[in-house]
């Protein structure tokens, strides 16, 4: 299913209907040339026609399908390719509007339905400079055969030209719209997981307190005399106790997870701490080094989803491209805060690191070339600024840079 809306094409074909009837309405009444009037209006009451059942259509589902756009463009451009034969053919005017189709077919459509409406409408064009019905426009009028040449020439130049034009540019379009929908779809997802963590580390904090008093309580009926010589009450209040320790134990798990360690990290947080979690998380095996070139001691950021997901994209990479060692490099000054990351593999090769940053660009085909997409998004839509360079070994190194502001320090 493609974006185009069928309620859109209807109502570009009533512009398209009422500018054919006033045109030959024009020609024929107004400044006098013969046409062949009926002929033409037919034509164009067919378009009235289609449109009437595109109506229909419409109520039934708003979008359409690519083969059926295709079918609705390809029909807009035989029938004015008929107009055109009626009413003096390539020399016409109006016959540039055949560009029109084509224009929304690259916009929208796959490669192939282009391609292959372009080639019908150069077909059409070829046509209509040897077969039409000529006007009669004096004897004073002279067209010469070089300049009728030129006209079709420049009309089928123009034709593959605008389709390839709009399709590059359109295709890119669909890309960022895609890839961004997807990296906010990716920062809703880490949202998600950062409110199950602080629900999770509230729950286990709010619920030790009255397991520790279930466990006194208990300890204490273990004591008494009354109870210990009934063996039934005693094995009741044993399983009571077993169950609250594997309670117990439930929440301790919730807290190993370091997303969900405690409430007070959704707070404040080392950017460290965010480097060490996320290189855990995707850890094969390798090595994190981490060095902090500052005279101060490292700074608390307010935790933001944004910088999370964004530094574990990039630390993704740099371990599953790094041979042994992922490297760490943090500045600090009183305006703003630097992170470098860098990995020992084989860097950035030179028909990539001028796209990096731009959707679906990849080294491998098991990605789909969204990570750096999101990441560079993400933190200049936070005012930050995202730079990919190979260092003097040739190992590929990202570097981030925050105003300090921007981090809350």
């Amino acid at each position: 299913m493609n974006t185009i809306l069928l309620g859109n094409l209807i109502k570009i074909r009533w512009i398209a209907i009422f500018g054919q009837f006033l045109a030959i309405f024009f020609v024929s009444y107004i400044i006098k040339i013969p046409i062949p009037f009926l002929e033409t209006l037919i034509i164009i009451l067919l378009s009235v026609a289609v449109n009437f059942y595109s109506y229909f259509e419409e109520r039934k589902n708003k979008s359409i399908s690519n083969v059926k756009a295709f079918s609705f463009l390809l029909f807009d451009t035989v029938q004015l390719g008929f107009l055109l034969f009626l009413t003096g053919g390539i020399i016409n005017p109006f016959s540039i509007l055949i560009l029109a189709p084509v224009i929304t077919s690259a916009s929208y459509l796959p490669a192939l339905m282009t391609v292959i409406l372009s080639t019908i409408s150069i077909i059409i064009i070829v046509l209509l400079n040897f077969y039409f019905i000529p006007l009669n426009l004096g004897k004073d009028f002279y067209l010469p055969e070089l300049y009728s040449f030129g006209l079709v020439a420049s009309l089928i130049i123009t034709v593959i030209f605008i389709a390839i034009y709009a399709y590059l540019f359109a295709s890119s379009s669909r890309k960022i719209s895609n890839a961004l929908s997807a990296s906010k779809l990716q920062i809703l997802n880490q949202k998600k997981i950062t409110e199950v963590g602080s629900l999770s580390a509230a729950a286990a904090h709010e619920l030790g307190t009255p397991l520790n008093t279930i466990f006194l309580i208990l300890n204490d009926l273990l004591k008494e005399k009354k109870l210990i010589d009934d063996k039934n009450i005693v094995k009741d209040i044993i399983l009571l106790k077993s169950q609250a320790e594997r309670c117990k134990e439930i929440l301790q798990s919730f807290s190993k997870d370091p997303l969900k360690l405690k409430d007070k990290f959704l707070e404040k947080v080392k950017i460290t701490d965010l480097i060490k979690i996320n290189f855990e998380k995707f850890n094969r095996e390798k090595k994190l080094n981490i060095k902090i070139n500052s005279i101060n001691d490292e700074p608390e950021i307010i935790f933001r989803d944004e910088v999370m997901y964004a530094l574990g994209n990039i630390i993704q990479n740099a371990v599953f491209y790094s041979k042994d060692v992922v490297s760490a490099e943090l500045i600090y000054n009183k305006k703003y805060s630097k992170i470098i990351i860098t990995d020992d593999g084989k860097g950035f090769s030179k028909d990539i690191i001028d796209k990096l940053g731009e959707p679906y660009i990849s080294k491998n085909k098991e990605g789909m070339g969204l990570g750096i997409f999101i990441a560079k998004n993400l933190i200049e839509n936070m005012g930050g600024n995202l730079n990919f360079y190979n260092s003097k070994d040739d190992n590929a190194v990202v570097e981030i840079m925050f105003d300090n502001s921007i981090l809350n320090i």
